[in-house]
């Protein structure tokens, strides 16, 4: 008498991958309703006196245009972690994380010079509130990223290097993060 075989393997259910891509659809829709606030009381200040932007209140261009390469560039080292990590060289992907790291705390960093720079009073209008209100949200999802890098940096350098699901979640954070900043870069810091 013969036995049957085993049966194969269940499928991975990638709860983390499904969860994060569950919680960047929600960062951006989060991100893009408060824009399109942002666009309609644009619209409605120049309506009701030709003004948004209140007077002697300027954006810094040069740390908001570097805020977007940078990132723009996590990706491309959550990318590279995530290579790394199917490969489980253990080096790369640490030092990829570190840059992701680095990065987003650069990023945290000229967002904090902006506000310096600026001196602006949440009480002079709409335009201070809504800019605070949707800077700080994009300023909450980068804290929020730095999270997500030290977990995921903790989890597979201290030897859960099978845990691959974890970076490449880690790795659709960062794209959905770009994708969101890029929208609040242009509605934001461009055409203010």
């Amino acid at each position: 008498m013969h036995a049957l075989p085993a049966a194969p393997a269940p499928p991975p259910r990638r709860q983390v991958f499904v969860g994060t891509a569950l919680a960047g659809v929600a960062m951006l829709m989060v991100t893009g309703g408060m824009l399109g606030i942002w666009i309609l009381m644009r619209e409605r200040a120049f309506e009701a006196d030709g003004t948004w932007v209140p007077e002697g209140i300027s954006i810094p261009e040069v740390p908001s245009n570097v805020m977007l390469i940078g990132v723009l560039g996590i990706p491309v080292f959550a990318q590279w972690a995530h290579y790394s990590a199917r490969r489980a060289d253990r080096a790369h992907t640490g030092l990829a994380l570190g840059l992701v790291a680095l990065f987003t705390i650069a990023i945290i960093n000229a967002q904090a010079f902006i506000y310096a720079d600026m001196q602006m009073s949440i009480d002079e209008g709409g335009y201070p509130g809504m800019f605070y209100a949707v800077t700080g949200l994009i300023l909450a999802l980068l804290i929020i990223g730095l999270g997500f890098t030290a977990i995921t940096a903790f989890r597979f350098l201290g030897g859960r290097t099978s845990d691959q699901e974890l970076v490449a979640a880690h790795a659709l954070y960062w794209y959905v993060m770009a994708v969101a900043f890029a929208a609040v870069w242009l509605i934001v810091y461009v055409t203010k």
